[in-house]
C-alpha cells in the first residue's frame, strides 16, 4: 500500500499504492501504512530527506468518503482528524525536509499531504487538478487545509478556493503559490530528489513555524483583510441562504484559526471538521455524491448485454434541443447526422455547435483542429436516406404525435433492423410513440435537459415492449457522450417531468391562494431551488405549459384531475398573452438591456391575501409536494430506486442538493414526521400532498430508504 526504499544518497521514497481501490485514497488502511512508513524514515537517522510519490496515474484524491457517509461517530472521527493533524506536524518539524512528487491529482486530502510537506513540485500537465474540494460534498478539509493554505498564499486567495472547492491545474497552482515547481513528467521524481538534496537541508522549516512569519496579504485583523470576512458572510448568506453548513464553517475556521498559532489552528480546524461531517447536509451530500457514481456508471444495465460501440448517430430536428444532442455526440467523437425538414434548417442547427466551438477554442478548452474535426463530424441534411449505417437515431421534433411518427417510419426504413429509435419526448408516453414504430422492441425515450450541452443528466424510458437489449444500449449511448443516465419506466411525464411539475404548480397555487408573488419565489430560492417557481414557469414558458395541460385534458378526458394552477395558466396564456420568457413578458417583465423583475399587474389579476403565510409554510409546501410525487413514482415502479430519484431530482431540475435530492428530504425530515407532515398539508391544501401507502407502510415500520 506504501512502498518504502531508501537509496544510496538517503533519500528514502514513500510511494502511494492502494491497489484495493481505484484511485489512492485516505483511509484506515493506508493511512496506517503511511504512519507505519513516515516512522521508519524519521527514526532512521541514514534518511536525509523523505519524497512522498504515487504509482498511480493520480496523487492522492482525498479522504475514503465511506469513512464519513454515515459509519463514522463523532469520537472516532475526532481521533482520526488529530492522529492525522499530529503526523502531519511531526513531518514538518522533525528536521528532515519533505518533497511532494504530484503526478496526477491531489486532491483533498491528497493535497493536505502536500501541503504538510515543504516541497512541492508538480508534472507539467494541464489535465491534473489540484486543490480543496471538501467543500462540493458538504466537509471542509480537516487535515490543515484551512490553515495551511491561508499562511502560504492569504487569506484573500484562499477562501473561494476552499470555500468553492475549486481545483487548478499545476500552472494555476504555481501562480498562486500552491507548489514550488512545475517540471515535465520525466523529470517529475529528479527534481524532488534534488531539492531534497540540494536545499531540502537548509529548508525543512515550514514558513508558519519560522519565528519572523507574516500572513500574506495581511492579518486576518488587518484594515485589508477584515472586511473580506464581512463582506464574505454577507455574499454567502445571500447565496446559500445558510443552508450549507461546511461554507459556513469554513468562514469561521479560517477566520479563527489564522489568528492563532498552528497547532491550536488544527485543533479549531479538527473541532469544525467533526462538526460539519456529523451535519445531515455533509450525509445529504456525501450519499448524493455516491449515487451519482452509480448513475455514472450505469447502474441498471441489463448485465447479460455486450457493450455497445457508436460509430454513428442520427439527430431528427435541428432545434435547440436536436442541435445541443448533435453537438455532444459530435464532441464525443461520434459522426452526427443533423436532418431537417430544409437545409437552411438543417444549418442553422450546426450554427448552434459552431458557436459552442468557439467558445471552447476561446477559452483554450480545444485546439482549432480539434474545433475543426469536431464540426466535420456534424453532417447536416433533409434525406432520410442519409441515416444508413447510422447506430441510433434520435428524433427530437416537435412535441406532436403525427409528426413523431411520421419520423420514425422514415427513420425505421432507412436503418438496419437491430439498431435503435429514440424519442426525445418530455411528456408523451414512449409506449404510445412506439406504436408508430415497426420495432417496439427497439424503440426507447432518451430525454435531455436544455441546454443539452450543459445539463448533466439523460432520463431513459423503457416502454412496455422496450427489450433489455435496448435499454443496454441506451446506457451506453449516453455513458459514451458523457452524461449520466437514469433509467425509468413508461409514464405520462415520465419521472423528471412529472416531479418538477409539481413545483411549478405549487407556486401557481400559493398566487391563487392570494399568497405574494415575492414571498412565493423568495420561499423558493430560500428552500435551495436555483429559481421560484413563477420564474421557472416563464424559463419553461406559460405556453408549453398550456398546451401541455390541453393535450393531457383531451387525452386523459374523464379521468383528468385539475390542478389549481390550472386556470392561472390559462388566464396568463390566453385572456393575458403572457406566455413567458421567450415573449419577453410571463410572470415577469424582462426589459431589453435590464433585469428581469415581477410583473405589477400580478397584484390586480391574482389579489393578495390580508394574512400572508409564513416563510417556513410555503418552504415546506414547495419541497414536500415534490417529495410526495416521487414517492408516488417509487411506489407506482416508475422510478425503480431512490438513488435515481435523488439523482434525477438534483441533475434534472435543480432540486436543493443539500437536501440529497427529493427521496433523501423523507429520510432527512424522518419519515414518520414527513407523513404527519403532508397528512396535514393535505387537509389544509388538497389530497396533492396525501402520502401513499409506500411511506405509511415504512412509517409504521420505521423503515427509511436509506441505511442510518
Amino acid at each position: 500500500m506504501i512502498d518504502y526504499q531508501v537509496d544510496g544518497d538517503g533519500i528514502a521514497t514513500l510511494t502511494w499504492n492502494v491497489a484495493d481501490r481505484p484511485m489512492n485514497v485516505l483511509n484506515t488502511a493506508s493511512l496506517a501504512a503511511f504512519d507505519e512508513a513516515l516512522t521508519k524514515a524519521m527514526d532512521d537517522a541514514a534518511v536525509k530527506g523523505v519524497l512522498i510519490a504515487s504509482s498511480r496515474p493520480e496523487f492522492i484524491v482525498g479522504a475514503d468518503l465511506d469513512s464519513m457517509g454515515g459509519k463514522a461517530t463523532v469520537e472516532q472521527l475526532y481521533e482520526m482528524g488529530a492522529a492525522l493533524q499530529a503526523r502531519f506536524r511531526d513531518m514538518e518539524t522533525g528536521g528532515k525536509p519533505f518533497a511532494a512528487a504530484i503526478n496526477g491529482h491531489a486532491l483533498g486530502g491528497g493535497f493536505e499531504v502536500c501541503l504538510a510537506c515543504h516541497y512541492r513540485v508538480a508534472a507539467d500537465n494541464p489535465k491534473i487538478k489540484i486543490g480543496l474540494p471538501e467543500s462540493k460534498v458538504g466537509l471542509l478539509p480537516g487535515a490543515g487545509g484551512t490553515q495551511r493554505l491561508p499562511r502560504l498564499v492569504g487569506v484573500q486567495a484562499a477562501l473561494p478556493l476552499i470555500l468553492e472547492g475549486k481545483e487548478l491545474n499545476p500552472a494555476a497552482a504555481l501562480k498562486l503559490g500552491m507548489i514550488h515547481k512545475v517540471v515535465p513528467a520525466d523529470e517529475l521524481l529528479a527534481e524532488a530528489r534534488r531539492w531534497l538534496l540540494e536545499e531540502g537541508p537548509k529548508n525543512a522549516v515550514q514558513p508558519w513555524d519560522r519565528k519572523d512569519f507574516r500572513m500574506p496579504g495581511g492579518a486576518v485583523s488587518s484594515p485589508k483583510v477584515g472586511p473580506v470576512f464581512v463582506a464574505g458572510n454577507a455574499m454567502l448568506r445571500a447565496k446559500t441562504y445558510g443552508n450549507y453548513p461546511a461554507q459556513r464553517n469554513i468562514m469561521s475556521c479560517v477566520y479563527e484559526g489564522c489568528q492563532l498559532d498552528i497547532d491550536t489552528a488544527l485543533k479549531v480546524e479538527t473541532r469544525y471538521f467533526v462538526n460539519t461531517a456529523m451535519t445531515k447536509e455533509a450525509r445529504n451530500l456525501i450519499r448524493f455524491f455516491f449515487s451519482m457514481n452509480e448513475a455514472k456508471k450505469g447502474a441498471g444495465r441489463p448485465e447479460d448485454v455486450p457493450k455497445a460501440e457508436f460509430k454513428k448517430v442520427g439527430v431528427l430536428g435541428a432545434g435547440m434541443m436536436g442541435a445541443g444532442i448533435a453537438y455532444v455526440t459530435a464532441l464525443s467523437g461520434i459522426e452526427a447526422v443533423l436532418l431537417d425538414t430544409s437545409d437552411e434548417a438543417a444549418a442553422k442547427g450546426k450554427v448552434y455547435s459552431e458557436g459552442l466551438v468557439k467558445k471552447r477554442v476561446q477559452r483554450k478548452r480545444m485546439s482549432e483542429a480539434d474545433a475543426a474535426a469536431m464540426l466535420g463530424r456534424i453532417h447536416c441534411t433533409t434525406d432520410f436516406s442519409d441515416l444508413q449505417g447510422c447506430d441510433l437515431v434520435i428524433e427530437a421534433v416537435f412535441e406532436d404525435r403525427a409528426i413523431k411518427a411520421d419520423v420514425t417510419k422514415k427513420a425505421e426504413a432507412v436503418i438496419a433492423e437491430d439498431k435503435v429509435f429514440a424519442s426525445n419526448t418530455s411528456t408523451l408516453p414512449i409506449t404510445g410513440l412506439a406504436e408508430a414504430s415497426v420495432r417496439p422492441a427497439n424503440f426507447i425515450g432518451l430525454h435531455f435537459f436544455s441546454p443539452v450541452d450543459r445539463m448533466p443528466l439523460v432520463e431513459i424510458i423503457r416502454g412496455k415492449q422496450t427489450s433489455d437489449e435496448t435499454l443496454a444500449k441506451a446506457i451506453d449511448f449516453v455513458k459514451a457522450i458523457r452524461k449520466t443516465p437514469i433509467v425509468v419506466n413508461d409514464s405520462r411525464g415520465f419521472f423528471t417531468s412529472r416531479v418538477f411539475a409539481t413545483y411549478v404548480r405549487e407556486g401557481l397555487a400559493l398566487l391563487g391562494e392570494g399568497v405574494s408573488p415575492a414571498l412565493i419565489e423568495n420561499a423558493g430560492r430560500m428552500a435551495g431551488m436555483p429559481v421560484g417557481p413563477l420564474a421557472l414557469a416563464d424559463e419553461v414558458s406559460i405556453e408549453l405549459m398550456h398546451r401541455v395541460g390541453k393535450q393531457t385534458r383531451a387525452d386523459l378526458g374523464d379521468k383528468y384531475v385539475p390542478t389549481p394552477g390550472d386556470p392561472i395558466i390559462e388566464t396568463m396564456a390566453e385572456k393575458l398573452g403572457r406566455i413567458g420568457k421567450k415573449a419577453g413578458k410571463g410572470f415577469y417583465d424582462y426589459p431589453e438591456g435590464g433585469s428581469k423583475r415581477l410583473w405589477p399587474g400580478l397584484a390586480e389579476q391574482f389579489p393578495e391575501a390580508a394574512e400572508q403565510p409564513d416563510v417556513d409554510e410555503v418552504i415546506r409546501r414547495l419541497m414536500y409536494v415534490q417529495s410526495v410525487e416521487t414517492a408516488r413514482c417509487l411506489e407506482e415502479k416508475v422510478v425503480l430506486a431512490p438513488r435515481d430519484a435523488d439523482v434525477g431530482s438534483v441533475m434534472g431540475w435543480g432540486f436543493a442538493p443539500y437536501r440529497g435530492g427529493a427521496i433523501s428530504q423523507i429520510d432527512m425530515v424522518g419519515v414518520d414526521a414527513f407523513v404527519a407532515e403532508c397528512d396535514r398539508l393535505a387537509q389544509a391544501c388538497g389530497p396533492r400532498f396525501t402520502p401513499p401507502k409506500l411511506l405509511r407502510d415504512m412509517a409504521a415500520n420505521g423503515e427509511t430508504f436509506y441505511a442510518a
